[in-house]
């Protein structure tokens, strides 16, 4: 999926990183860690599985950057949505860059409550 892997860097350094398939589905699902598929060119739901910022980096606004970046690509493969899931703690975070907490995810990924967040690109 190198069409939605994308990397920040610093003069020759990665500084932070932003990826995830397009799925058909509104919600991550567990087997999306086991297995990547080509994205589609038009529709669907644009996943974020991975979203890492350098500790030299953080809070200076790399992973809001990331997260634009992405929703441009998302806007012009026509995606419906960006969707993740995040700890709880995180929520506040997404809320700020326009995501909606949709409550507690399925997932059980790492043995981790998650929480679905979901930001509408098309209605």
């Amino acid at each position: 999926i190198p069409d939605t892997f994308i990397i920040m860097e610093e003069n020759g350094v990665v500084i932070g990183y932003v990826n995830g398939p397009v799925i058909s589905k509104a919600f991550i699902t567990d087997d999306l860690f086991e297995r990547t598929v080509p994205n589609p060119p038009k529709g669907g739901h644009q996943s974020i599985l991975g979203i890492a910022v350098h500790p030299n980096y953080q809070r200076k606004g790399i992973a809001s950057i990331l997260l634009k970046k992405l929703e441009k690509i998302a806007a012009k493969g026509e995606r419906l949505s960006i969707t993740l899931t995040c700890r709880k703690e995180l929520i506040p975070f997404y809320e700020k860059n326009g995501y909606q907490n949709q409550g507690i995810a399925d997932s059980h990924h790492a043995g981790v409550q998650w929480f679905n967040m979901i930001k509408q690109l098309k209605k």
